[in-house]
């Protein structure tokens, strides 16, 4: 097995629809795979407080974070039949229904990626240094509390 290095998953504002799409579609030459399973993170316009959410502003210590995606990443590799696996977060300003995370895993079976794909947002959201400030529509703000 070759061996893995950190990677930078961090994309400047929204990860758009047009990434995600060519990202699934360099998997179709890949015919060893048999199942894809995706996760799209979608910014809330949640209220809080009886203000509305216009935006979630987010930054990280990049180099611990990546590592802790890094830690994620072999973790699940050890523990899943996976053929591979793609985390992509934003940092930045992403509006209300844009897309701040996704994660894209392959493998020769489907029940491996409903079980990894789990683990893995579940990990990233319990050990990854990434912070959000919520952006308010009357340009208020406030640090997220994750749930």
């Amino acid at each position: 097995m070759k061996e893995r290095k950190v990677k930078n998953v961090f994309m400047d504002g929204a990860i758009s629809s047009q990434f995600i799409g060519e990202s699934i579609a360099k998997h179709q030459s890949k015919t060893t795979i048999g199942a894809h399973n995706i996760f799209l993170g979608q910014v809330r316009a949640d209220e809080v407080d009886g203000k509305q959410i216009s935006a979630i502003d987010y930054t990280a210590h990049q180099e611990m974070a990546n590592a802790k995606f890094f830690e994620i990443r072999e973790t699940t590799f050890e523990k899943f039949n996976l053929t591979c696996m793609h985390i992509y977060h934003s940092l930045g300003e992403v509006k209300t229904g844009e897309i701040c995370l996704f994660v894209f895993v392959s493998s020769p079976r489907r029940k491996e990626v409903f079980k990894a794909l789990e683990y893995i947002v579940e990990e990233i959201k319990a050990k990854v240094p990434i912070f959000g400030k919520e952006l308010f529509e009357d340009e208020s703000h406030q640090w997220k509390v994750n749930s």
